[in-house]
């Protein structure tokens, strides 16, 4: 693909962007967002080839009678690709990329993404097996958060996700079976839905679910009920903040009853500013028996760090339940971990695989910090 190959390349890039010939092509970069290149694809019938040569690669095709390609590809990138006139300005290829280098907690951390006591407190949860939804609108972050939790499971536990395309990299030392949904085929056959691969996944003996995005009220309530029978459950979902997460699953197309929702024990918020196209966590609420939100820590745009507004009390009155830790015993673990991510950012321990390894070592209670 010429010049766009030099793209593809590029780890720090997440989507690459044609929009016609007599634009630039965009991209979307990790760090400083959309940004305009200086290539240029010269005529509208080499943007066709293109997403035509996309196609064929892995068995699809795109024509005037059927102009719209939607692709994945085996390295894990996915295409989408539409034709003039539908798209009235020009052909058009979106190339989202899959992350070769993921982010992970240590990178978020030194984004200041997210700050280390709010980390450390997710490490709590999830080695206590609590389940957590994170939301935020498009581009906020939440697929990325998701696969940054994931840093904190550890290595002796099964983990089944489900998602419509694969974006999460776990690290390698864990128990993991990816899944993926499946589109049907011309004739309707042959399809596997999210709801067809959650229902599967409660034979599959896992002791964590991560769901890739929560839509319909099916699978929000086999997740649910995964939850209460003992799951520790990860998922996503579109909403703006906590009370607007609680409302979305509580209203169609969801609906679910809000006595429900206690399973969840955190819910992260992420957010992408719209000024600056910083992603940051905007808060962090746990809930409560009766499935409100209660804000725990909320992003200040001003001092660009999470103020804690509120002890995480139902958190803590759940660990203490199952473990017998005292409310000390708790602020100490918090500390400890918070210690613990400090020396991983000073060690500059990036790779998802070596954080993996560390993890591994702190749950077999042989890390030895230096």
């Amino acid at each position: 693909m010429g010049k766009i190959d030099i793209l593809l390349s590029d780890p720090r890039l997440e989507e690459i962007i044609v929009n016609n010939h007599k634009e630039p092509v965009w991209v979307y970069h990790r760090r400083f967002g959309w940004l305009k290149t200086n290539i240029i694809i010269p005529t509208e019938a080499r943007i066709r080839h293109f997403a035509m040569m996309i196609g064929r690669d892995v068995g699809k095709e795109i024509t005037n009678l059927n102009p719209l390609m939607d692709a994945h590809l085996a390295s894990g990138d996915r295409v989408n690709a539409t034709l003039y006139p539908i798209s009235n300005r020009g052909n058009t290829i979106t190339i989202r990329k899959f992350a070769e280098d993921p982010w992970t907690i240590t990178k978020f951390i030194e984004e200041n993404t997210i700050g280390l006591e709010a980390a450390a407190l997710i490490w709590l949860a999830i080695q206590n097996e609590m389940s957590i939804l994170i939301s935020g609108g498009t581009g906020s972050g939440k697929t990325s958060m998701l696969n940054v939790i994931s840093n904190f499971f550890p290595p002796n536990q099964r983990i089944v996700s489900i998602e419509d395309t694969r974006e999460l990299t776990l690290p390698q030392n864990l128990h993991w079976v990816p899944m993926e949904t499946r589109l049907a085929n011309p004739e309707g056959k042959g399809g596997v839905t999210m709801l067809d691969l959650l229902v599967n996944s409660l034979r599959m003996r896992p002791d964590r679910i991560i769901v890739g995005e929560i839509r319909r009220k099916q699978e929000a309530e086999v997740l649910l009920e995964a939850m209460h029978t003992g799951h520790s459950v990860y998922a996503t979902i579109h909403a703006n903040n906590a009370d607007e997460t609680v409302m979305r699953l509580t209203n169609p197309p969801i609906d679910i009853s809000k006595p429900m929702i206690s399973a969840i024990s955190l819910i992260l918020v992420q957010n992408r500013n719209r000024r600056t196209g910083k992603r940051r966590t905007l808060q962090i609420a746990e809930v409560t028996s009766a499935g409100d939100p209660v804000v725990l820590m909320q992003y200040n745009a001003q001092t660009d760090r999470m103020d804690t507004i509120t002890e995480p009390k139902v958190t803590f009155e759940k660990i203490s339940l199952y473990t017998g830790m005292t409310r000390q015993d708790i602020q100490f673990d918090i500390r400890q971990k918070t210690r613990i991510l400090q020396w991983l950012i000073g060690k500059k321990v990036k790779d998802v695989d070596e954080i993996g390894m560390r993890m591994s070592r702190y749950y077999l209670g042989n890390l030895q910090l230096d």
